[in-house]
């Protein structure tokens, strides 16, 4: 497996995550294309990625040439075998839900040849449990991308005790053609950043529950007294709530009491204040 070879590319998945590896592949000059068995999902995808390009055509930060050239590689599909004939890598992600991802797996695994680099985006599943599904399972490794992708630079490689050090190597060869800056890091619950980010997040959760400071001061801490670009509160907006509750609810299952999710955030998602997605979360959002 050579990444700088990788001509094509099937993205599963046409969510935030999704569109968002899409959209950077076909930047680099790979053929992509986006998959969802929802046609709506597939055209809202493709929608946002037209969208991206033309905020950073507006900001002089992609030309109009490199944009009509990134839209060219890129189609979307609800056909599977469609989209991923002929493809030298898959990057999925569908919803974080182990069954659906290991019914996935098996079927990648029985479809294409054992040279095709296959990578879940999962932030917290184990990446193990969804490799030994698969015929091959030497070449299944964890490509764990942040939001947004065309904007963050880090890319979470993630191997398992199957992984062949030639796809971990060509996972992060094309994290770096992608333009990121990869790290390398064990199959464990949360990998490094999940479960850092988590424990930062609950943590802050808390502390909005207890009274201790708004969610505003409580971002503001840890924006100027800790460098961090965005606050954890309205990261957890950004991410969504139902998602932090539910990687917080499998690492509490894994390591322990001290994931265990705050009742404040249970309350939230059942009262359907999910961050951005829903409008309310620990801020207001408009669009």
């Amino acid at each position: 497996m050579d990444a700088n070879l990788m001509q094509r590319a099937a993205v599963l998945g046409a969510g935030t995550m999704g569109h968002g590896i899409a959209h950077v592949l076909a930047s680099v000059g790979i053929e992509t294309r986006l998959y969802d068995v929802a046609p709506a999902a597939v055209e809202k995808g493709l929608g946002a990625v037209r969208a991206n390009l033309e905020k950073g055509v507006e900001k002089g930060k992609v030309s109009a040439s490199d944009r009509d050239a990134a839209l060219a590689r890129l189609s979307g599909t609800t056909r599977f075998e469609e989209a991923i004939e002929g493809v030298d890598v898959v990057i999925e992600a569908v919803p974080e839900k182990l069954e659906l991802k290991q019914q996935i797996f098996e079927s990648l695994g029985r479809r294409l040849g054992a040279d095709v680099l296959l990578a879940t985006n999962t932030s917290s599943l184990s990446i193990t449990r969804i490799a030994n599904i698969t015929v091959s399972p030497e070449r299944v490794v964890g490509m764990h991308f942040f939001n947004p992708v065309h904007i963050m630079k880090l890319v979470e490689v993630v191997e398992t005790p199957k992984s062949s050090e030639g796809a971990v190597q060509a996972a992060i060869q094309l994290g770096r053609r992608m333009g990121k800056d990869p790290i390398r890091v064990k199959d464990a619950p949360g990998f490094a950043s999940s479960r850092l980010g988590i424990a930062i997040g609950l943590e802050a959760i808390r502390m909005v529950e207890s009274g201790v400071g708004s969610s505003e001061d409580i971002d503001k801490a840890m924006k100027l007294g800790y460098g961090f670009p965005m606050g954890p509160l309205e990261l957890t907006d950004t991410v969504g709530l139902d998602v932090r509750l539910s990687i917080a609810e499998y690492l509490e299952r894994e390591l322990g009491e001290r994931f265990a999710p705050p009742k404040l955030l249970r309350d939230m998602v059942l009262r359907g204040e999910l961050g951005k997605k829903s409008g309310k979360g620990f801020y207001v959002w408009t669009k």
